[in-house]
């Protein structure tokens, strides 16, 4: 996105009962160009009055509160911002599908799905001001994918998603790990870490990009899998232990 496409201000309200979530967020949004934080809540009352006293643009709202859940108080709204959902359970998509949500993120929330949400907000908003109504698409958590081929061996295998252990960078092939056996590809890391979900995989340094489910045990600096101990790169640092303390409270 230029910056000619970007609205010059997007007022964001943050809503979660969990502080910590909400903090992740903050940090977030004041890495961005353009956001600004209006109000944290941590309930569905304190939003409500936050909107009423606000110009809010743009609600990353939680879904499991008290008293009240997160889709049950944007469907009491009459004129509602753009929503995109962040939530630990995956289950309920199908319902933020159908109150138009920008999108769906699941948590532990990698900044990179971050970014990918508000861009698409960016999108919303804009055709939204210049009065054009904007197809919402699918939150990307419904289409999740299952597996992936890769060519190995002279023939394309398939590998299911959940035996992933972690995938290891070898200049222009990856080994990508498996519990009872390794696949070597011609391919670049970066390829697949476009290509797999970000709610299931991490990439902790230049050379490891690792299945979140499969994490064993994290320190600041290591992260061990698969009877490996494979050490988090100093320009991921903060971003990896970031969503991974975040998860353990």
């Amino acid at each position: 996105m230029s910056k000619k496409e970007q609205p010059v201000k997007i007022n964001c309200l943050l809503v979660d009962d969990e502080p910590l979530a909400l903090d992740i967020l903050s940090s977030y949004i004041q890495r961005v160009d353009g956001l600004e934080i209006v109000a944290r809540c941590d309930n569905a009352m304190q939003a409500f009055e936050a909107i009423q006293n606000n110009q809010v643009d743009l609600l990353f709202l939680d879904i499991q509160m008290p008293k009240l859940d997160g889709i049950d108080f944007l469907k009491s709204l009459s004129n509602p911002p753009k929503v995109i959902f962040t939530t630990a359970y995956r289950e309920y998509a199908i319902e933020a599908f159908e109150v138009d949500a920008v999108d769906y993120l699941l948590k532990p929330i990698p900044f990179s799905r971050f970014l990918k949400a508000v861009g698409k907000a960016y999108q919303h908003l804009q055709l939204q001001s210049s009065g054009v109504s904007a197809d919402v698409d699918p939150p990307s958590e419904l289409s999740s994918m299952e597996s992936i081929f890769v060519r190995a061996d002279k023939k394309m295998v398939k590998i299911m998603l959940e035996d992933i252990l972690y995938i290891e960078s070898l200049k222009d092939y990856v080994l990508i790990h498996l519990p009872d056996k390794r696949i070597i590809t011609k391919q670049k890391i970066s390829y697949l870490e476009e290509k797999l979900p970000d709610d299931q995989f991490l990439r902790i340094h230049r050379s490891f990009l690792i299945s979140i489910k499969h994490i064993d045990a994290f320190s600041p600096s290591q992260i061990d899998i698969g009877g490996k101990e494979l050490p988090i790169g100093r320009s991921y640092k903060n971003t990896v232990n970031e969503i991974l303390f975040s998860n353990t409270e």
